[in-house]
Formats: C-alpha cells, sequence, structure tokens
C-alpha cells in the first residue's frame, strides 16, 4: 500500500534561495496553495506568484527582527496534526488551523558564518530556531506532511508529485523525513561544536559530530565492508576539498592514504623549495625536497622505489610538465598537489586510471582542530597533532653538538617522524629520507628494517654503500634502551633526534657519546597508532 498523501498547502521558508521560484511556480501549477515568511514571500511575490503570509495565517506579525514567526500554533498544529485522529481534527477545526502538507526549509547560514570566521554576537544570530522546530515537527508527522531541506531534493518532490497526481507515497515521505533528522542533528552539533570552542570548553558532557554524504563507495578497506565519504564542513584543504581531474572513483584507501600523504607535504613550506611525498598504506615510503619538483619526486622515489608502485604522491607545489612525465613511469594511484599546469594535466591524460587531484591550498599543518577514533563503547577525542619544534627548541645532550647540515637533515626527519605509523624510525640525508621502519612492536626492529630498506634501495641502485651511511635519524619516542640508537649507529647514522625522558636517559647519551654519536632532545613526543 501506498498511502498516497495528496499535498494541498506548502509552506517556504528558505534561506539559500537556489531553485526556489522554479519549485515554487510547479508546485502553483499543481495546485498547490503557498505559504512563506519574510523574504522568502517577497521574492515569490516578485516573481508574480500568488502566496500568503505566515502573519496572515497566524494572526501575529512577525516580531523581534524575524526570531518569533513560525513558533505558532497555527503554524505547528498544521504540521503535527494527525489527518486520522477524530480529536485532532476536531481541534483543527475549534481553533481554525489549516493543515500543511508540505514543509520547505533550509536554514539559517550557520555553518557558512562560522567558516568565514564571523564574531560571537554574529554566529548567534545565524541560530536558526523556528526552522529545526517546524523541520522537526514536519519529520515527525511524516505519516501525512513532506519535509524538504534540502534544494537538492526540489526535482525529486516534483517527479514525485507528478507521478502521483500531487500526492506522495508513504516511502518518499519517510526519505524526506530521515533526510531532515539527520540535518537537524549536523546543525545542532555544528552549533555545540563552535560553541564549545568559543567557550574554550576542551570537554564538553556530549559531544556530536556529523558529516555530509560526498560519495558512496564500492567497499571500505576490504571488499566485505560497507562504507561511504562523508565531509565535515571545515573547508580544509585536502582530499575532501579537492578537485579530481581524471581517473576512477577515489576508492575507501584511496582517500586515507591521500589524506596521510597531502598533510605530510603540507609540512613543508613551498616558499622555502619543492617538496615530494610518496605514501604507501598511510606510511611514507619517500619524502624529499629537491631544486625542482621533478627533482624532489626523484630523491623521494629513490627512498624506496619498491613500495613507490602503486602508491599516493603528494607535492607542495603546483604539478609541472617535468614532474609528470617521471611520475608517469611507473603506476601510481592518486597525485595531489596545490594546483597542475595544462601541459602536465595533458602528459597525465594519456593514464587513464591515475587519479589527478588540486586543491587551491595545502591545510595548516599547525591549525587546532580534533581528531576522533571508535572504539567498543565509545569514541576518543584528541586535539590534532599540530606538534612542531624550531631549531630553538632542540637540546644538544651529547659531547658533539651537530652540524648545520645535520640540523637541518634532523628537523626534516623529525617532521616525517611525526606522520609514520609508531614505533617509527626514519634516516634522512641532504633532505631526503633513505630509510623509513614504521608500525613494528619494538623501537629496534623498526631500526634495523628501515636499514635494511636502505641497503635493499643501494644495491638496486648500483650504490657502494647505503645513504643511511652519514646519515641522521628521528625517533617518534625515545629509546628506552641504547640497543636502537646503536642499531642506528651501525647503519651508519652520525646524529639522532628524539623526544628524550625516558628513565636511561644517561644511558643512552653515554652510549651516543661512546658512538661518537650527536644527538638532540625535543621534549616532545609524536606517537601515531
Amino acid at each position: 500500500m501506498k498511502n498516497l498523501v495528496p499535498v494541498g498547502r506548502a509552506l517556504l521558508s528558505v534561506s539559500d534561495k537556489s531553485g526556489l521560484l522554479d519549485l515554487a511556480r510547479a508546485l502553483a501549477d499543481l495546485g498547490v496553495e503557498l505559504i512563506s515568511t519574510g523574504g522568502t514571500a517577497s521574492t515569490l511575490r516578485a516573481a508574480g506568484l500568488k502566496v500568503r503570509d505566515v502573519a496572515e495565517v497566524t494572526g501575529f506579525p512577525e516580531m523581534m527582527d524575524g526570531r518569533v514567526k513560525t513558533l505558532h500554533p497555527m503554524v505547528h498544529g498544521g504540521l503535527l496534526a494527525l489527518r486520522d485522529d477524530d480529536e485532532h481534527l476536531v481541534a483543527m477545526a475549534a481553533h481554525g488551523i489549516e493543515p500543511i502538507d508540505l514543509l520547505v526549509v533550509n536554514l539559517y547560514p550557520f555553518e557558512a558564518t562560522v567558516a568565514r570566521g564571523a564574531g560571537y554576537d554574529d554566529c548567534i544570530e545565524n541560530i536558526d530556531i523556528g526552522g529545526p522546530a517546524m523541520i522537526r515537527a514536519a519529520a515527525k508527522n511524516h505519516r501525512f506532511v513532506n519535509v524538504v531541506t534540502d534544494t537538492a531534493d526540489y526535482k525529486a518532490l516534483l517527479d514525485e508529485l507528478r507521478a502521483h497526481d500531487g500526492a506522495t507515497t508513504l516511502a518518499f515521505r519517510q526519505k524526506l523525513a530521515l533526510t531532515a533528522y539527520s540535518r537537524t542533528a549536523a546543525y545542532d552539533a555544528a552549533v555545540s561544536a563552535w560553541m564549545a570552542g568559543a567557550l574554550k570548553v576542551e570537554t564538553p558532557r556530549r559531544r556530536a559530530f556529523a558529516g555530509q554524504l560526498a560519495q558512496t563507495m564500492r567497499y571500505g578497506e576490504n571488499p566485505h565492508q560497507k562504507a561511504a565519504f562523508y565531509t565535515d564542513g571545515s573547508h580544509r584543504p585536502g582530499v575532501a576539498t579537492a578537485k579530481q581531474w581524471q581517473g576512477k572513483e577515489l576508492s575507501y584507501n584511496n582517500i586515507n592514504d591521500t589524506d596521510a600523504a597531502f598533510e605530510l607535504v603540507a609540512e613543508f613550506d613551498p616558499a622555502q623549495g619543492p617538496a615530494c611525498v610518496i605514501v604507501k598504506h598511510a606510511n611514507p615510503c619517500g619524502v624529499a625536497r629537491g631544486a625542482s619538483l621533478a627533482d624532489a619526486y626523484a630523491r623521494a622515489f629513490d627512498c624506496d622505489r619498491v613500495s613507490a608502485f602503486g602508491g599516493i604522491i603528494a607535492l607542495n607545489q603546483p604539478l609541472d610538465a617535468a614532474t609528470a612525465e617521471k611520475i608517469t613511469e611507473i603506476f601510481t594511484e592518486v597525485v595531489i598537489a596545490p594546483g597542475a599546469d595544462q601541459a602536465a594535466r595533458d602528459i597525465f591524460a594519456a593514464k587513464k586510471n591515475l587519479r589527478l587531484l588540486t586543491t587551491d591550498a595545502l591545510p595548516d599543518p599547525r591549525a587546532a582542530g580534533l581528531a576522533f577514533k571508535q572504539v567498543a563503547g565509545g569514541f576518543l577525542v584528541q586535539d590534532r597533532d599540530a606538534g612542531h619544534v624550531a631549531l630553538s627548541d632542540l637540546k644538544v645532550v651529547t659531547k658533539r653538538a651537530p652540524s648545520d647540515a645535520e640540523l637541518a637533515d634532523l628537523l626534516f626527519a623529525w617532521t616525517v617522524a611525526k606522520h609514520v605509523k609508531s614505533n617509527a624510525i626514519v634516516y634522512v640525508k641532504d633532505g631526503a629520507t633513505v630509510g623509513v621502519g614504521a608500525g613494528q612492536m619494538s623501537r629496534v626492529d623498526s631500526t634495523r628494517i628501515a636499514a635494511r630498506k636502505a641497503q635493499d634501495m643501494a644495491q638496486a641502485l648500483g650504490l657502494a654503500q647505503p645513504l643511511t651511511q652519514g646519515s641522521v635519524v628521528a625517533s617518534d619516542a625515545f629509546f628506552p634502551f641504547a640497543d636502537g640508537l646503536l642499531a642506528a649507529a651501525e647503519a651508519g647514522a652520525r646524529a639522532i633526534i628524539q623526544p628524550g625522558g625516558s628513565m636511561r636517559d644517561d644511558e643512552v647519551i653515554a652510549a651516543a657519546d661512546a658512538a661518537g654519536l650527536a644527538m638532540v632532545f625535543t621534549g616532545q613526543r609524536h606517537f601515531r597508532h
């Protein structure tokens, strides 16, 4: 049974007026009576449409700068009344309440107001009250009432009405109600998140997150897992806001890895030169600066050519033709950059499966934000890791101080280690990674794996010795024993950067001095699980 309900009266009150006139004209052509508020009513009248003011329906003028206009029994009674309940029908007749069969509302642009950096009072004024109240009322009574909260649903509404001679089915109204409640939930989540930030409440009693569907996916990390991609409205430059020029739709893993690559490459200021990051399974397998973007890519590629196959590439400057030529020499899943010139796009066009994404900017690695992770029965929330150390933050703890060149590489290695799964060990030489050890249960194992991969790469490149000779090494957390540091020394590292703070720091420092190493402490840790 379709439970068809005809639409005879509609209330339209929208902030976003795109598509409004076409919708209203189509409704009028179907014989639907139009009721509206303030600016929406003025827009409809200016277009020659017949419309009743809400003030005429309620018997009260809009007041208090429009704060009070729809919060009235004549409106909410028309939305909430059960058409098959005799008591409801008697109450409607007694009070002159007319049924409202269709509500079209989109809310005050609160999220956009916050996004443009508006002040506290301006944000408060853009919190919609009457809109969410009407939406929730209409959605609750979806057995009889249609509620539309998104301009994207205008066409579907009209198609439904035309298909059923001016009526809608229960299934259609149920879908609209779901969308409506999702919208008010997301709206309230945005308000509560903004207010927590504005009031500097770090741990509000209740925490809500919301997103808008951007893409359904064939599957998640694995084919047996269903998945979808949602945007959070923050407009942070990255995979969620990028333009895709070519290639297949991004997969769950593509999006995850592309985000990891772009967040890391953003750590390297493009004003200080080109940088390239290659990521595989959310871990960087090559990171480098270079004299040119093509040079940066080549140096990153030479860290681990095997892992780079089928990887994700992120650049901190717009893609050019020379770099595009080099990238197309092997299979790559995704390239993301803050731009791409026409020559580069033409070169990529020949690689139909290669996805090219461009953004207007790089994300700010030091910007505040939240990260959350689901666990059984709840979720963990923390600040995004925006930690950063400068040269002045480093504490030399060994007899030998690092050279200027070593200090530059140490800071580079520390930046990369921040983005490597713990336990993380990163060898760097001359502004390029030469060995990365990620995600091991033992820090010693990470140290040795990174060194072994450097040896394998040296053989592939025909080098007499691995590039870890004369390198520096970063550890995302302190060395609890001297064994990991000594393993790095055996691989040829000459300087170490680590947080410090172990009970055995003195033992580790003594081992470094005995090996002739320079070592600096950051006082900051970068676990990444």
